[in-house]
């Protein structure tokens, strides 16, 4: 799966001029995968425009495949897939190889939990360290049974159950991919099952199977805990969706025009999920000034375009409460604090200690290697911003094979005093392809 070639891609990022120019990101990753997976149970055939071309999603659609959907993409860019149907999927010939994703892994494990199949899932080493039990523990109940690898990791065996058990479970931890792993068993088991999120997370997996035509349902407790009911044995219908441009992606350029002085960019057609929109919020507390223009709704997800101009930012103490909406952008919130006035304080945040690194523990040694003063905590992280003066720059800095690290820091390059080296630029390829060229249509790097 991974296109790399074996030798590390390091880079050294330097100070910028004024960014300016309007740009797109690609297509948000996690409703790229959702797409491919629900569009693979549909009876017929679904069209997804914008579909994020990163390896990560590639892997989804290479799994569908090896379960018997068919997946093409036409020279427009647009994809087509012809569907299986719940329950349809088909016992795949070889391991399905999970590259660097663990959405695509928590997932399929969810949809092939309920199907009577087997199944072995392999990964890269840095998904091979990533602990699985949070979703093997709940599809044990319904059925399903787990060979895995010490610690409860990659690679793994799984048998599926048919007919499963329907389950009623509340989220233990703050997890999408483990409500969605449980809805997608749910659609090829028969009765009722139900998900308790007491803190709510990305609601992607409730918008598009709705849109998809199963009978789904969402309640709000009056303590903000959402109960989501899913009637089993679905019937979906295949759908034309377009995919918004992703939040996550959008964070590198949007904090780049705000700490590079004179910038102004606009970033269109980004998603502006609730779930997801956390980080505006946050660099507007800071300060930033980002506006939002021709917000409209596509494919059942809010969208708009970002007008990003450069701000004087000052240090913040985010609520803990607010981290699911933003968990994959702290890495590159932490610049942004880095480069403030004051000292910000980020907690809540024990999730990142189980991402593609443990991205508390590497961005705070990244954050000393390039000149700034930070305190680790269990759950977070203490920041002195420079005050809106340079950084003083350095490196290399060990990304851990971890995207959203080399990227955090190559924007930290554009405000540094010495430059940035980062020590591999390849995993970018997960979810941003095109984040060099992008840097580059804005004036960042020649």
């Amino acid at each position: 799966m991974t296109h790399h070639s074996d030798q590390p891609t390091p880079k050294t990022f330097t100070a910028a001029p004024p960014l300016s120019g309007s740009v797109t990101v690609p297509g948000d990753k996690s409703i790229s995968h959702r797409s491919l997976m629900l569009s693979a149970l549909a009876i017929g055939e679904s069209r997804v425009e914008g579909l994020l071309e990163g390896e990560d999603v590639l892997a989804t659609a290479a799994a569908m495949r090896a379960m018997g959907a068919t997946i093409t993409r036409d020279e427009d860019g647009v994809w087509h897939i012809h569907g299986v149907g719940v329950g349809g999927l088909l016992q795949p010939e070889t391991a399905l190889d999970m590259g660097n994703s663990g959405t695509s892994t928590r997932l399929l494990m969810g949809l092939l939990a309920s199907h009577d199949l087997t199944a072995t899932f392999v990964g890269d080493a840095s998904l091979s360290k990533r602990p699985m039990a949070r979703v093997t523990e709940p599809l044990a109940r319904i059925g399903a049974s787990f060979t895995t690898s010490p610690g409860d990791r990659l690679p793994l065996t799984m048998k599926g159950a048919c007919p499963a058990v329907p389950l009623d479970y509340t989220l233990p931890v703050a997890s999408a991919q483990v409500k969605s792993a449980i809805l997608l068993a749910g659609l090829n088991t028969p009765g009722i099952t139900r998900v308790v999120e007491p803190i709510p997370t990305r609601d992607h997996s409730e918008r598009m199977l709705k849109g998809f035509g199963a009978d789904l349902r969402v309640e709000t407790q009056a303590d903000g805990a959402r109960i989501i009911t899913l009637v089993g044995e679905a019937e979906l219908k295949p759908q034309n969706i377009v995919v918004p441009g992703d939040p996550s992606s959008a964070a590198f350029p949007m904090v780049a025009a705000l700490l590079v002085p004179g910038s102004q960019v606009t970033i269109a057609n980004v998603g502006l999920n609730a779930t997801r929109a956390g980080l505006i919020d946050l660099l507007r507390d800071m300060g930033g000034s980002i506006e939002i223009v021709n917000a409209r709704e596509v494919s059942g997800e809010p969208v708009g375009d970002l007008i990003v101009t450069a701000s004087a930012l000052k240090g913040v103490e985010p609520d803990p409460a607010g981290a699911p909406s933003m968990i994959d952008e702290y890495p590159v919130a932490f610049i942004a604090a880095a480069f403030a006035h004051g000292r910000s304080v980020f907690r809540g945040l024990e999730e990142l200690r189980v991402k593609e690194s443990d991205r508390i523990a590497t961005m705070a040694e990244g954050l000393r290697a390039i000149g700034v003063a930070v305190e680790e905590l269990e759950d977070g992280i203490i920041i002195e911003g420079s005050g809106g003066a340079p950084l003083p720059g350095g490196g290399p800095i060990a990304t851990k094979l971890d995207h959203r690290i080399a990227m955090s820091f190559a924007v930290a390059g554009l405000v540094s005093k010495d430059g940035v080296t980062i020590d591999d630029m390849r995993p970018v390829a997960t979810s941003f392809p095109t984040f060099l060229p992008l840097l580059q249509s804005l004036g960042a790097i020649g």
